[in-house]
Order: C-alpha cells, then sequence, then structure tokens
C-alpha cells in the first residue's frame, strides 16, 4: 500500500470541508444577508466561538498541506537511509492529524452546542433571548415553535442550517484525520514501499 499516495489523498479531501466551514461560520454573522445584527450584538453567542473558521478551517488546512506534501518529503533521509527518512515524514504527519483531529472536535463540539441552546432572537414580548436554550434541542424536532422568533426573520432555520452544515462537516474532518493518524502509523513502521514497488514494476 502506498501510505504517501493515501496521505495526500486525505490532504486533498480535506481542503474542500475546510473551506466550506469557513464559509458557514461567515455566513452566521449575517442572518437574511443583514450585517446590523452582528453590529449590534444579536447573534448567538457560539457564532462568536470561530469554530468553522478557526476548528474547521485554518486548523483543517494546516494538516492538508502537511499531507498534500507528504508523498514527494523525505526529511531528507535518516543517517543516509531515504526509506527512513520516509518513516519519519509519515511518523510525522500524525502530529498534524492530531491537530486535525483537535480542529474538527472544536468545531463538532460548538455546533452540537449552538444547536442545544439555538439562536438568539427577539421574542414575542419584545425581548431578546434565547428563546429555545430550555427546550434541550427539541425545538429542532418540531419547526411550528419556530414562529416564536419574530426577528430576525427565519433566524431558526439560518442557524439550525448553518450549525448542522458545520457538525456534518467537522465530523468528516474528524474521520478523514482519524485514518491519516493510522496511515501515519502503519507508514512509520511498515516503511515507505511506494518507490520499491514502483521500482519492480519498472
Amino acid at each position: 500500500m502506498c501510505y504517501g499516495r493515501c496521505a495526500r489523498c486525505v490532504g486533498q479531501f480535506l481542503v474542500g470541508p475546510s473551506l466550506l466551514c469557513i464559509a458557514a461560520n461567515i455566513l452566521l454573522y449575517f442572518p437574511n444577508g443583514e450585517s446590523k445584527y452582528a453590529s449590534e450584538n444579536h447573534l448567538s453567542r457560539f457564532v462568536w466561538f470561530f469554530s468553522g473558521i478557526v476548528g474547521g478551517g485554518i486548523l483543517m488546512l494546516l494538516p492538508a498541506s502537511v499531507f498534500i506534501s507528504l508523498e514527494e518529503e523525505d526529511c531528507c533521509g535518516c543517517c543516509g537511509y531515504h526509506n527512513c527518512g520516509k518513516r519519519c515524514a509519515m511518523l510525522s504527519s500524525v502530529l498534524a492529524a492530531i491537530v486535525g483531529i483537535a480542529g474538527s472536535g472544536y468545531c463538532i463540539i460548538v455546533a452540537a452546542l449552538g444547536l442545544a441552546e439555538g439562536p438568539l432572537c427577539l421574542d414575542s414580548s419584545n425581548q431578546w433571548n434565547y428563546t429555545f436554550a430550555g427546550t434541550e434541542g427539541g425545538y429542532l424536532l418540531d419547526s411550528s415553535t419556530w414562529s416564536q422568533c419574530v426577528e430576525p426573520k427565519h433566524i431558526v432555520k439560518w442557524n439550525v442550517t448553518l450549525f448542522s452544515i458545520l457538525l456534518a462537516l467537522g465530523g468528516i474532518e474528524f474521520i478523514l484525520c482519524l485514518i491519516q493518524v493510522i496511515n501515519g502509523v502503519l507508514g512509520g513502521i511498515c516503511g515507505y514501499h511506494c518507490s520499491h514497488q514502483q521500482v519492480r514494476t519498472l
């Protein structure tokens, strides 16, 4: 098995979800495309945790770039032994994967908390509060209660959709980074066999 090529594929697959996480997090700041709610601090507190921008975004692009470049990396060899350098590179990718796991885990946790608490909105009594905070996420299954949020319009659907996207993307990123942890450990222990297999084929 070509461990370096597998790492490269994982890195390439991570780029898309990480960029989507950043986009989803940015959209949370502009309900209905309006910026006034952010300037007035009338957004859910979990929006300000930057889980999609930092956790699912930046902290995921860093390991992705490491994985993508890993196929050509040899750590400059190791005591003159090329394969040793390849194993060193594979093992070092495990550290990058752990950073990715931490970032995706952060994204998942914050998105789940944001979904459970619900949005900050103006209710029928003209008060800004977390209308669904006491439902423990039960409001997610009863869309008929979403009309209790008067302003911003459709804020419940907006938050539920975007936090759900962050939750799903964070889960995908977590799985991919976990795959690279296993791949990196196997590549470090078993050695880097791609070059040998290619030579035998030729």
